[in-house]
């Protein structure tokens, strides 16, 4: 009797273990799972970037933004105040506001400065006579504080065009060289057909990224 109260006993304290080490199992594999869960949404999820796109009127810019948005070029008209689209490429997800250029409503670029991580500035690169007026004003808005920490691209727009601008007579004109404080890059760019879009995109959201 006293040896099977024993054998009893051993085999309750057996499965008590066996039963331990199942719930530790089941517990550790489950932590894993949440773990390896995160870690993909975090790899694979979008990141979200607010991007300010501005230039002088008529440089291309709100045939850019949708261009990106939609894959097409559609019939704009001079853009009174702002459009704002989110446009999700690859990874990122941007949130681009285009305003208005005209001379009158340049004043108003400043109120949409608030937290934004890119700055995208758009140059009609056939438009030799307003080069120095792009130049203004790129330099009165990069001296804003709000805009001290913000990543610069400039679209060299209209490259199609027999008598543009290139890349370095732009470069030049704006006198980005200048821009001592500021992490920019310049991209060749035709918005009808969409040439040097996407690079200017991927440069923009990898130097964001590594600012983060």
């Amino acid at each position: 009797m006293h040896l099977r109260v024993l054998k009893k006993d051993k085999d309750m304290v057996q499965e008590e273990k066996k039963k331990r080490i199942q719930l530790y199992h089941s517990f550790t594999f489950g932590a894993m799972g949440v773990a390896i869960s995160k870690l993909v949404k975090m790899l694979f999820a979008k990141k979200e970037m607010r991007i300010l796109m501005v230039g002088l009127d008529a440089a291309g810019k709100t045939t850019i933004l949708y261009k990106l948005k939609l894959g097409e070029v559609i019939t704009t008209i001079p853009t009174i105040g702002f459009n704002v689209e989110t446009v999700d490429y690859k990874n990122v997800s941007f949130t681009v506001w285009d305003v208005g250029g005209q001379d009158k409503i340049r004043p108003l670029w400043r109120h949409y400065f608030k937290n934004t991580q890119g700055l995208i500035f758009v140059v009609d690169s056939n438009d030799r006579d307003r080069i120095i007026e792009a130049k203004d004003e790129l330099h009165r808005m990069l001296s804003e504080d709000e805009l001290r920490d913000a990543t610069l691209l400039v679209f060299a727009n209209k490259q199609d065009l027999p008598n543009a601008m290139n890349v370095s007579e732009i470069t030049d004109k704006l006198g980005l060289h200048s821009l001592r404080q500021c992490h920019w890059y310049i991209q060749a760019a035709c918005a009808t057909s969409g040439q040097g879009l996407y690079e200017g995109l991927d440069w923009l959201a990898s130097n964001i990224n590594s600012k983060t």
